[in-house]
């Protein structure tokens, strides 16, 4: 089974590296186009795959084909390979705001589809993605794309109408968090802390903390009750969010990024 990836950027390349360290296959199996020959040459000197700049030839030596290209190209990378494209190949794509049904309608024909999000933790083996499948995916497909989007993190099957949701608490989420980190190491700045252990401590207590949530299944805000003791640092600083409204704020913002995914 050959894979082609046709787009070669950061998440092209976190998937690829996801995939061969997981052993789904070997550097042969695995080609790619990319707008640029410097791109294609930084892939392939990478993982030992063979890339260049011809979409087309990617398309025709696939059987598996994913699409990560940025979505201002969808339209230009579908028109150069829709001819070559048939049900004998199952096409995934990643790109944002391109439901099922517009990529069918972009390629003019009946075709083997799986729409995927993985958000940029992927890139560091810890990408949470979205699946959306057709209603007769064949199994064999469900279960090849899951294997894949698992390879670098944690996959879900969500019904494609979930999919604006899935962007707002997770596909967009990562900016969110990262802007949470900065405040926190701004305040340690503050207190007296070099920025650079600033910055490591808040990370890492980001890290473990959502590490502790999944691996314990307990309710986030039993775990809040476990570190906030009575007349305590932790519950003083609790109410401060309270009072301004920190979970109005994130559930707002996640709304909003749900909103315009939906009217993108």
């Amino acid at each position: 089974m050959k894979i082609g990836f046709i787009g070669l950027g950061n998440m092209a390349s976190a998937m690829i590296g996801g995939i061969l360290g997981a052993g789904l296959c070997v550097p042969e199996d695995i080609i790619g186009s990319s707008k640029t020959q410097h791109t294609a040459n930084k892939i392939s000197e990478k993982f030992g795959i063979s890339a260049g700049t011809d979409n087309i030839e990617t398309a025709k030596r696939a059987d598996v084909i994913v699409l990560a290209v940025k979505p201002i190209f969808f339209s230009e990378v579908i028109e150069q390979i829709k001819d070559i494209v048939d049900e004998s190949k199952l096409v995934i794509s990643i790109a944002a705001g391109k439901s099922i049904a517009q990529i069918e309608q972009a390629f003019g024909k009946k075709l083997r589809i799986v729409r995927c999000m993985p958000n940029t933790p992927a890139m560091v083996g810890e990408g949470t993605t979205c699946i959306c499948l057709q209603e007769d995916t064949d199994k064999a497909d469900e279960e090849l794309v899951l294997e894949m989007m698992n390879s670098f993190g944690k996959a879900s099957i969500l019904p494609e109408r979930l999919m604006d949701a899935f962007i707002g608490v997770a596909g967009s989420a990562p900016a969110y968090v990262f802007i949470f980190i900065e405040a926190m190491a701004d305040a340690a700045v503050q207190a007296g802390m070099p920025r650079k252990q600033a910055y490591e401590l808040a990370a890492q207590t980001v890290l473990g903390s959502a590490k502790l949530a999944l691996e314990t299944g307990m309710h986030p805000g039993a775990l809040k009750d476990m570190v906030c003791s009575p007349g305590g640092t932790t519950i003083e600083a609790v109410k401060v969010l309270e009072e301004k409204g920190f979970r109005a704020a994130v559930m707002d913002a996640v709304e909003a990024c749900v909103e315009k995914s939906k009217n993108m």
